[in-house]
């Protein structure tokens, strides 16, 4: 059979295929491959008696280290107007990797009720989806369901921005179905490193796991310089105005970019993630990279 798995905890696996939930672990085979099964895999399960193998894994279409993700549409990262207030340079590191591995960012802020996102919302409208939701009353949550539904989407951001509050009122049955799965793998509740995967009603999935509360870049996010600019969207409708074809877009004469930064076409603090992070990329030897641009 072909499944997906939904749900994970070290050698356990918890996949959907043909309408039915199968605890499974691994064969032999594929951890003498070297190869880790994760939550969004494509598999094909075979049964022995009461036992269900995964036997092999189809080929991913991307993948996140850590947290373990594949197959993913979105991320949508989960960001609170207050306590804590968001860390707008890490967001755009975060977007821009996101970008990178070919995943749709998608921006939400949180506790409306206690501060306004207007602020927050305009350096990201017209760039990425941008939604603004009170998880108390439910205003927002519909909007951001209708841009999820069909796909296979996971949440980031830190601990206290209202993830799992946004989580239960998109999908009502993910707090009742954490202790069915607990019982299924035969695991504690209160476990952590373990990924769990949500379908909605029309369709879709939505991934949680306590990883994305420190979502970790440092596996795949080295971009190098030349590509770094491919990563702000916003950019794009300048880079091939630029005087010069291997401009940088961060000092030189005739740069387009620039240009529109100075003009208000770009935000300022978008434009200055970039920068620093152009910084960065110029540290890195290329020479020296091992497999970390999974």
């Amino acid at each position: 059979m072909r499944g997906i798995i939904i749900s994970s905890y070290g050698d356990s696996f918890r996949v959907l295929a043909d309408g039915e939930e199968y605890v499974c672990r691994a064969r032999g085979a594929l951890r003498n491959k070297d190869v880790s099964p994760m939550c969004g895999d494509f598999v094909s399960v075979e049964l022995n008696g009461a036992e269900a193998v995964i036997s092999g894994i189809f080929p991913r279409k991307n993948e996140i280290v850590r947290p373990p993700l594949a197959n993913l549409d979105r991320l949508v990262f989960v960001c609170s107007t207050v306590d804590p207030v968001p860390n707008l340079r890490a967001l755009d590191k975060f977007t821009a990797v996101s970008v990178y591995k070919g995943i749709s960012p998608v921006i939400v802020f949180t506790k409306t009720d206690k501060c306004k996102s207007e602020s927050f919302e305009k350096i990201y409208r017209g760039v990425f989806p941008v939604f603004s939701v009170n998880n108390l009353t439910g205003e927002g949550v519909s909007e951001l369901y209708d841009v999820l539904k069909g796909s296979f989407s996971a949440f980031a951001g830190n601990s206290g921005v209202g993830k799992s509050s946004l989580l239960n009122n998109l999908c009502p049955k993910a707090g009742a179905a954490t202790g069915e799965i607990s019982r299924k793998l035969k695991r504690g509740k209160n476990t952590t490193r373990r990924t769990e995967i949500y379908p909605l009603t029309d369709g879709g999935y939505i991934a949680d796991t306590p990883g994305f509360a420190a979502f970790s870049t440092e596996r795949y996010d080295t971009i190098f310089k030349e590509e770094l600019a491919g990563c702000f969207p916003e950019f794009q409708d300048y880079i091939g105005s630029c005087r010069f074809p291997d401009c940088s877009h961060t000092k030189e004469q005739g740069c387009a970019v620039l240009e529109a930064v100075k003009d208000g076409l770009i935000g300022r603090t978008r434009y200055q993630s970039y920068c620093d992070m152009y910084d960065e990329a110029l540290k890195i030897r290329p020479w020296e990279l091992k497999d970390v641009r999974r």
